[in-house]
């Protein structure tokens, strides 16, 4: 259970913070940039979810859903697995979570026209909010793989599936609602030459 009685302690002043562990770094540490992406995708998540709640209310219980996973993936990173007892178990994203999603995908993807060029971010306002937070989560996908891949620090697998499938949920949940108002807005190469 978490309990926020103060918003601000002070502590972050000299410009560090602290990690699940209790380990002090500092504010543009790359483990920092990588869960605070994964919370600035989370944000975008939910101003989408304004528009995407009347649109497609069924989108929008999956997005609720998506929302307190990355909640769960923000705690995943903040606290490394360095295989010592931390006195609790921390929070980890499981393959069930990455299933879900995948399973997800497929429900949407199943009723959606074959592309045949690349989508432009718009159509309504809902699907142009799914297709911003995807670009952010694709952002928060190369720091978090960027993590994985530097000395001394550990991503689990699962965190790292996830984070993958999130951007490519939030493609087909755009194009989903975007076929609810007329369709994708496809790309026309050399259109305006």
């Amino acid at each position: 259970m978490v309990t926020l009685n103060r918003i601000y302690t002070r502590t972050g002043d000299e410009g560090s913070t602290s990690l699940g562990d209790g380990e002090r770094r500092p504010k543009f540490d790359l483990r920092i940039a990588a869960y605070g992406t994964v919370d600035e995708t989370n944000s975008a998540i939910g101003l989408a979810r304004c528009s995407v709640r009347t649109e497609a209310p069924a989108i929008d219980l999956m997005l609720e859903r998506i929302q307190n996973d990355l909640f769960d993936l923000g705690a995943d990173l903040c606290t490394p697995d360095r295989g010592v007892d931390l006195g609790y178990e921390p929070l980890r994203i499981v393959e069930a979570q990455v299933e879900r999603l995948e399973a997800e995908i497929d429900a949407l993807n199943a009723s959606l026209t074959p592309l045949k060029s690349f989508v432009l971010p718009a159509g309504s306002q809902g699907a142009a909010g799914l297709h911003l937070a995807r670009t952010i989560c694709r952002r928060a996908e190369r720091l978090v793989v960027e993590l994985s891949l530097t000395e001394n620090e550990q991503v689990g697998v699962a965190a790292l599936k996830y984070i993958n499938r999130l951007s490519d949920f939030l493609f087909v949940a755009a194009r989903a609602v975007s076929a609810l108002s007329g369709g994708d807005v496809l790309w026309t190469p050399g259109k305006n030459r």
